[in-house]
């Protein structure tokens, strides 16, 4: 009788989640026989996150352009080899020798790739001041040399060579450099007048020295920003085209930064001079030995999982390649994109993963060339879900109703039952992340659309439409 009464309740589990699965999967298909879905390439992977169960799997091991969703793959490789209290380290030193207050030799500052100075998401990092008071501790009132930036821990390309021309002049196409500062983008203020006329750049902060902008901007009825920067990393000219809202006494958007070095010497000249000390030489990125170098202060940034928040919270791609290069520096020496991307993929080769399941090109997700199949994504977060970093990991993916979950409702997932990574170009979009479902059951699910004709809006309702499924059904 025990026996029978074990095997009717194996059988009801069966057709439960048999059931659950057919409900899933005609939600699922249910979209995407939509005509501006129809002809897109999909992939959808449900699995319990405790067990590993696959609960719903449609082109699981395919590739897929990720777009932000990569940032998942780049922030739990960094906490896991890092650490969470990691922090990235700038020292302040000279070469030479210091003589009645006066420095004879060179002020030096050695980049540890922090990506925070002067960053609108830590705002209180005051930093300079501090900087000029350790200066003045060790006895300094007169640099009699020059000011030195040495990067030369890391190689920088500049942009990845994948990333494209419509991009790198945005705000969000800034690349690591090793003296990022003010997230290495630029302010460009406007002032609009009348629908179909032509529009007026006021200001730009900070100040670029012999920034020049062609300014093609046209004020418009579509409340909204349609106007896009480009220009090149290499140099100091702009070509801004688009839209703006008419009427507008300020209108802000946000390009890329370049030359960040320079503005960084600009601020620490400027700095030394208020701060009392005689300085009249010049600034130069140069390489110093370290056998020349005496320490005077080491600078320490936010500890990583503080900064790691912020990466997937906000989406930063600038704080992605800061953590790519960087894990390319700290575990094989070369500060370089090309090995980052080695690290990473060797780290989730090591834990059992598919190494042929992911093809990155950058940390971000900005490249079209990253590649990255559902299955993978999901196995990263079942590691990191049993990691002992997952309180840290999970809480840095916004939850709905936050972040880049924001048009997400918090009455279909109310608390923090919905924490996820989304991503998104032009048709293309992802979402990558963690569900508490209705039965208590914890499942780790991806979805990724490539090449719709759909609008954002619409395919974004959709999906949450699709997770409130997934949510009800298992």
């Amino acid at each position: 009788m025990r026996i029978r009464f074990l095997l009717l309740l194996v059988i009801v589990f069966y057709y439960s989640s048999c059931f659950s699965q057919n409900v899933v999967i005609e939600d699922f298909n249910k979209l995407f026989e939509k005509p501006d879905y129809m002809n897109a390439i999909t992939g959808f992977q449900v699995i319990d996150v405790e067990t590993g169960q696959e609960l719903v799997a449609v082109n699981p091991e395919k590739l897929f352009i990720p777009a932000s969703v990569l940032k998942i793959v780049t922030s739990a490789t960094a906490l896991e080899i890092l650490g969470a209290d990691y922090r990235f380290k700038t020292q302040i030193g000279y070469t030479g020798s210091i003589k009645d207050n006066e420095l004879i030799g060179d002020l030096v500052v050695y980049s540890g790739g922090d990506p925070t100075f002067w960053s609108s998401f830590f705002p209180e990092n005051d930093f300079l001041a501090e900087w000029i008071r350790k200066i003045r501790e060790a006895g300094i009132r007169k640099i009699s040399g020059n000011i030195i930036f040495d990067g030369s821990a890391y190689y920088s390309e500049e942009i990845p060579p994948t990333w494209i021309w419509g991009d790198i002049g945005n705000y969000y196409g800034a690349y690591f450099d090793p003296f990022t500062n003010h997230d290495n983008y630029f302010t460009i203020n406007f002032k609009s007048g009348n629908t179909g006329e032509l529009t007026e750049i006021i200001s730009t902060t900070p100040v670029i020295n012999d920034l020049k902008i062609d300014n093609r901007v046209i004020a418009s009825d579509n409340n909204s920003d349609n106007a896009y920067v480009y220009g090149s990393p290499f140099d100091k000219n702009r070509l801004i085209r688009g839209t703006i809202p008419n009427g507008k006494e300020k209108f802000s958007i946000k390009a890329s930064m370049p030359e960040p070095a320079v503005l960084f010497g600009i601020m620490l000249e400027n700095a030394i001079k208020t701060g009392e000390i005689d300085f009249s030489g010049s600034t130069f990125l140069k390489s110093i030995e370290n056998s020349d170098f005496n320490l005077i202060h080491c600078h320490s940034s936010p500890t990583l999982d503080i900064i790691i928040k912020v990466l997937n919270y906000e989406s930063v791609n600038l704080f992605a390649e800061h953590l790519l290069v960087h894990l390319g520096l700290e575990k094989n020496k070369n500060g370089s994109r090309v090995a980052g991307i080695k690290v990473i993929e060797n780290f989730w080769k090591e834990k059992g993963l598919n190494s042929q399941s992911l093809v990155m090109e950058d940390g971000s997700g900005l490249s079209h060339f990253n590649i990255v199949s559902p299955s993978f994504l999901n196995q990263v977060l079942k590691h990191m879900f049993q990691s002992k970093n997952n309180e840290i990991f999970i809480k840095s993916l916004p939850s709905a109703g936050e972040g880049t979950l924001k048009s997400f409702g918090k009455i279909s997932f109310p608390g923090y039952s919905l924490r996820a990574k989304s991503g998104s170009m032009t048709r293309i979009r992802s979402y990558s992340g963690y569900l508490d479902c209705d039965s208590e059951r914890k499942v780790a699910f991806t979805i990724m659309i490539n090449h719709f004709s759909g609008s954002q809006s619409q395919i974004r309702s959709a999906i949450e439409q699709l997770l409130i499924s997934v949510k009800k059904n298992y």
